[in-house]
């Protein structure tokens, strides 16, 4: 604490000013590389202005999420200093107060820069310090840009470095994107096809398999794949996010905590999990926490480990509903929209292919994540800018599209039971169940004649011998679809009612 800062006392009055900077042109901020020109309407200040001028790259930005985690990472600090004499009390209040406008969102405009920067995200710390700093002083009726009272450096930075907050910042940013909309809405999904699969258990379909016929399942069955397919993944997903709880905080420059009070990360990791409600905690290496961004790279490959199963799931629904005179026709999915600009009446399977889209760009996304999570070197990982940015994409995206293939698509999807029933008449397969009794080889015999023949597979049964009263014993679709069950029962049924 200075000398100033004691003299201070309770500090000076804070006043109840609206977030927002009038007027036009420029005011003049400092660095230590020196003076240089930034908009007088924002909060801003050198080093962000610096940013913009050397990273302007595309239209990528850092997400808003990260900001909004460093918010309580500046309000956590700034708490932990104040209660430990390193900060006056009115300074440390006075920048938790601020900290709370970043995270609730009210101050997104100030924080313009891009992903492509500083590959520690030096820069959007220093956007938030310079921020948080400028709108303390705002309040306190200052001068913007003189960094008296509240310091960007010296008081919203203090005993924190770029190092070791910004990867804090994905950590939080991350965890608090999978646990509020990613795993909810895969809950919701999968319980949306439990409900689905339930419905149609008893409703029998032919079995595909290498794009071929195979025998009996119902579609309840079917469907009960892609949830249990749906429930590994999240449960995945879940246990792979909770290594983010780990943060780095404390560690500052390298790791060693230069700078910072011994037990700086487990106070400052305590209050985060205070004020987030989720179980933070300090790193048990430093080092590792910031040479490397492991923990993101492992949820990352758990995101592309969804995407496969939401893959598989959406493409089997496009090709079971494809038709409606022409394809499979099993399925019959809800017309959200016209499907041609050419072709009246069309009608096509969008929310399958959004969701084939969304899984094809999270694979994309993990395979720039595994690369910048190997790279870095020594005592940092200087890709984490990329990383972050890919992560929560993947996670937005992701949870976006499974809501809206849940309300699209799957609680409005039907099945064709008259489609179902004819291809279980016609079907060959089912000779499956014949070939214990009467032996592979003639089997084999009598599902090449329906083919040859072009019959169903009880006329070419009857046709090569097979008893009708065998036929319709063994040959019961229904009990093929749950064998064990079916013969359990049939010392009794089989005889009596046949």
């Amino acid at each position: 604490m200075t000398a100033d800062d004691r003299r201070a006392g309770s500090g000076p009055p804070v006043h109840d000013v609206p977030i927002g900077l009038t007027g036009s042109g420029t005011r003049t901020e400092t660095d230590s590389i020196g003076e240089i020109q930034v908009p007088a309407d924002h909060y801003w200040g050198a080093q962000t202005q610096r940013s913009l001028i050397h990273f302007d790259i595309g239209d990528d930005r850092m997400p808003k999420e990260v900001y909004h985690a460093y918010g309580y990472i500046k309000k956590a600090a700034a708490i932990v200093n104040g209660a430990a004499g390193r900060l006056p009390h009115w300074k440390a209040d006075l920048i938790a107060r601020v900290a709370d406008e970043v995270i609730g969102g009210d101050l997104d405009a100030e924080f313009p820069l891009y992903v492509w920067q500083t590959g520690s995200g030096t820069q959007s710390n220093m956007n938030v310090n310079e921020v948080i700093s400028n709108r303390a002083i705002q309040l306190l009726g200052g001068e913007l840009g003189s960094k008296h009272p509240v310091h960007p450096n010296d008081h919203v930075n203090m005993c924190q470095s770029s190092n070791d907050t910004f990867v804090t910042a994905m950590h939080i940013a991350a965890v608090q994107m999978i646990e509020a909309r990613l795993l909810p809405a895969l809950d919701r999904l999968r319980h949306a096809a439990e409900t689905k699969s339930r419905e149609w258990e008893h409703v029998v379909k032919i079995g595909r398999t290498h794009l071929e016929d195979a025998t009996p399942l119902t579609v309840g069955q079917e469907w009960s794949g892609y949830v249990a397919q749906l429930a590994d993944a999240t449960d995945h997903l879940r246990h792979v996010a909770r290594e983010l709880y780990r943060l780095a905080i404390g560690g500052t420059a390298v790791g060693t905590g230069l700078n910072a009070p011994p037990g700086f990360g487990d106070e400052v990791a305590a209050r985060l999990a205070e004020l987030t409600g989720r179980p933070f905690t300090s790193a048990p290496n430093t080092f590792a926490a910031q040479a490397s961004c492991d923990a993101l790279v492992r949820v990352s490959a758990a995101t592309r480990a969804l995407a496969a199963p939401l893959f598989k799931f959406a493409n089997d629904l496009r090709w079971l509903a494809s038709g409606p005179r022409t394809g499979l026709q099993e399925l019959v999915l809800p017309a959200n929209e016209p499907g041609s600009s050419i072709m009246p009446g069309k009608v096509n399977p969008t929310q399958a292919e959004a969701m084939l889209m969304v899984a094809i760009q999270v694979i994309g996304n993990d395979t720039a994540v595994s690369i910048a999570g190997g790279e870095g070197n020594f005592e940092l990982n200087a890709f984490r800018p990329i990383i972050i940015d890919n992560v929560l994409h993947s996670v937005r995206i992701l949870a976006d599209m499974i809501d809206h293939f849940r309300r699209f698509l799957v609680e409005g999807a039907r099945v064709n039971r008259g489609k179902l029933a004819d291809n279980l008449r016609r079907s060959i397969m089912m000779v499956t169940a014949l070939s214990p009794v009467i032996g592979y080889d003639r089997a084999a015999r009598i599902a090449h004649r329906a083919l040859d023949e072009d019959l169903t597979l009880e006329e070419a049964a009857l046709k090569s011998g097979v008893s009708r009263e065998l036929y319709e014993r063994v040959v019961v679709p229904e009990n093929l679809t749950r064998p064990g069950v079916a013969e359990a029962g049939d010392g009794d049924a089989a005889g009596g009612s046949r």
